[in-house]
């Protein structure tokens, strides 16, 4: 199992971590004059303005803005960590305003993969139990979970880490176990909520290099929220944002 960042094929009877994927065209995320409003007292905060938004399969989008403007709560959005106040949120061909929280739920753990800025890792458990934790508790074949565990390491160029702690990890290395993490349940859309924010630039680039490899080598789509040009060097389109609007 190579890298990451080595985009050579692998074949084989069935697809394997790594391996090109035929994409579709219909779009992995549809957003439709989608608003968030808080209510603060007697004031209104508007923090979602009409937002319109189409991400295709593969794509690497960089949310790009200052604090406040709305990419966190967006990202937020398209997950299902909340829900808009207007608008509507189509993901992966599912109208995520006509689902209960269950249905939601099950749609999160099926298709989307979370990365977080401050790694959200168990500090007693090692790399490759963390990459197995979203589906420790599933019926899953527990060989064949360890297998895939250990072919994501591999691939984001931690099979040296297996057997380590997060405290025993530097943060680039907790992040790139994330991402591993995030790919477990074979996930068709990655979030990242300012996955360079706790890291040094060198470090950044690589982990930002490896969420661009996922979608030319995997075929995932990554959605990313960020104020780091670093990010958005590397992203297949950016979309900025100012006080809860996109403008451009």
């Amino acid at each position: 199992m190579t890298a990451i960042n080595d985009t050579t094929a692998t074949t084989s009877a069935e697809p394997t971590v790594g391996a090109p994927v035929e994409l579709s065209k219909t779009p992995v995320i549809e957003i439709s004059d989608v608003w968030k409003l808080h209510k603060l007292g007697d004031e209104v905060v508007k923090a979602l303005i009409s937002v319109d938004l189409t991400v295709l399969p593969g794509e690497f989008v960089c949310l790009m803005g200052p604090s406040g403007s709305g990419k966190s709560t967006l990202l937020n959005m398209i997950g299902g960590l909340d829900r808009p106040t207007k608008g509507s949120i189509i993901v992966a061909g599912r109208d995520t305003g006509k689902l209960t929280e269950s249905q939601f739920a099950a749609l999160r753990h099926e298709t989307v993969g979370f990365i977080f800025q401050s790694y959200n890792l168990i500090p007693f458990l090692s790399a490759v139990e963390n990459v197995e934790l979203p589906l420790m508790f599933e019926p899953y074949d527990r060989k064949s979970l360890r297998k895939r565990a250990l072919e994501l390491l591999d691939l984001v160029g931690l099979s040296h880490r297996v057997d380590h702690q997060p405290t025993k990890m530097s943060g680039g290395e907790q992040q790139r176990t994330a991402i591993a993490r995030s790919l477990i349940s074979n996930p068709t859309l990655v979030l990242a909520d300012e996955p360079t924010a706790n890291l040094d630039h060198r470090t950044g680039e690589t982990v930002v290099r490896m969420l661009r490899d996922l979608c030319s080598t995997l075929g995932v789509t990554v959605v990313a929220s960020t104020h780091d040009p670093t990010v958005a060097d590397e992203a297949s389109r950016v979309v900025r944002m100012k006080d809860g609007q996109i403008i451009n």
